[in-house]
């Protein structure tokens, strides 16, 4: 205790110099903290914009990621409703499962022939009420991630909504009221597109055919798309799409493709007479930290009921997560390895500069019989001292920041979304940042008091007692 007690004294003797080595190591301590709360918020909320997309884990027919989407139709899952039922049921996966939803992903070509326009688009088929809940999901209890009403209804089939991009290029701004919406330039002749060969097949014709007027929604007022694509056994299909809103969606190639359409519609115009079926099925668990165990089981149900099926996490399904987060963790990893080094020469600098103003002293301690061991610990306990004041100061001061910034009302444009959102920096929600940024700085004071304490356990009585 009275070794504690000189240390703390012999910190408060050159005021100024510890003042400048506890600023620098509590502005090491703010700036890993601030900047990994704002990355703990980044991640959090990545995160659960990708689940409430598409779940935790995807269900496919064997196959499928790998060559599904040159032909969906050709990896359908039939029976969905008894595979659900299994894994709801299940003793281990259904306390984990929130819910679990069969889609239906498809590709074609969407047309609006008023105006003589046409687009591949990407098509995803889901049950409305079941991605209502799905985009409720908000485990971890983000600010600012409310989400409006789906315009999808579970009893109108023929309602679907397209990215803003693709209600450009179709021509829909207007009657889905898409604000900035430019007038697409006039062609010359020669940038004029050459017109494709006759192929035989009418398609508005095709479209008139198919289209039933019993079946064209509760608001015939609603702009009306077509959309092509071929069957399981290869045969063109068309079906038409009332279109209820444009949404926009967070990358510029999506949104110019998307097509959200019911599920039975989608399988319409997938699997036209045939028997319907999915091509996935979503599981969205109520948290994520039980994505392993709930993945391992539904393997050992696939195997003990010789299923030809795989299961996906939203990581594989969304490649674009793991790249951000590496980046932001190489990121962290940079600042931390700087602070580090700016808090260890800091200290090194300090203790040094202490061990020359003091050394009549060490040489005065040393005669009396003070062993070199119990120098060297002095001097360690003044660095980590200095490691505890200034990491507690630097967490303290963090804290106070991310509260006035969480109230400055600032908003940004995270990956992933499509709208800005409140910043929130989860100071508080990251105890593990926290205590691992107070050892971590308090260890590399410590360090930094090292080689000053070994030079002072180390210098020569003599030479210590008649140093001018």
């Amino acid at each position: 205790m009275m070794t504690f007690k000189i240390a703390y004294r012999n910190i408060l003797r050159n005021r100024r110099r510890s003042s400048m080595t506890l600023s620098a190591i509590a502005v090491g301590a703010v700036a890993m903290l601030l900047f990994g709360a704002f990355m703990s918020f980044l991640v959090l909320g990545f995160q659960t914009t990708t689940v409430r997309n598409v779940g935790h884990l995807s269900i496919f027919r064997a196959g499928y990621f790998a060559f599904g989407t040159g032909n969906p139709a050709a990896y359908g899952i039939a029976d969905h409703q008894v595979l659900e039922q299994l894994i709801t049921h299940d003793a281990v996966l259904g306390p984990l499962v929130k819910i679990a939803t069969p889609r239906v992903t498809l590709y074609g070509i969407a047309g609006n022939f008023d105006i003589d326009a046409s687009k591949t688009f990407i098509g995803i088929g889901v049950v409305p009420a079941d991605r209502e809940k799905m985009q409720a999901w908000n485990d971890y209890h983000l600010p600012g991630r409310s989400r409006q009403p789906s315009a999808l209804r579970d009893d109108d089939p023929t309602r679907g909504v397209i990215g803003i991009g693709m209600a450009r290029i179709l021509g829909l701004c207007q009657p889905l009221g898409v604000t900035d919406c430019p007038t697409p330039p006039k062609l010359t002749a020669d940038a004029a597109p050459v017109a494709a060969p006759d192929a035989g097949i009418d398609l508005s014709e095709l479209s008139q055919r198919d289209h039933d007027p019993a079946q064209s929604g509760t608001e015939p007022a609603l702009p009306r798309i077509d959309l092509l694509a071929a069957t399981a056994g290869g045969a063109p299909n068309i079906v038409s799409l009332n279109v209820a809103k444009a949404e926009s969606q967070s990358v510029k190639e999506l949104d110019d493709s998307f097509v959200g359409l019911h599920i039975a519609l989608a399988q319409q115009l997938l699997y036209g007479r045939g028997t319907p079926k999915v091509t996935a099925i979503a599981l969205q668990l109520f948290h994520t930290s039980d994505m392993t165990v709930a993945r391992a089981r539904l393997l050992e149900l696939f195997k003990a009921h010789n299923l030809d099926l795989e299961v996906r996490d939203f990581t594989e399904l969304t490649p674009q997560y793991n790249q951000v987060i590496g980046l932001f963790g190489s990121i962290f990893v940079f600042i931390a390895v700087i602070m580090a080094v700016i808090v260890l020469f800091t200290v090194v600098n300090t203790m040094t500069m202490s061990v020359m103003e003091r050394t009549n002293e060490i040489g005065t301690a040393r005669a009396m019989g003070v062993r070199r061991r119990g120098i060297h610990h002095q001097f360690l306990i003044e660095g980590c001292l200095l490691g505890l004041f200034g990491a507690t100061i630097g967490v303290l001061l963090a804290a106070v920041i991310a509260v006035l910034v969480n109230q400055a009302g600032l908003t940004w444009m995270p990956p992933g979304e499509s709208s800005a959102i409140p910043l929130h920096l989860l100071i508080s929600g990251v105890p593990a940042l926290i205590l691992g940024t107070w050892l971590g700085l308090i260890a590399m004071a410590t360090v930094g008091a090292l080689l000053p304490a070994n030079r002072a356990a180390r210098m020569p009585i003599v030479d210590a007692l008649r140093h001018v």
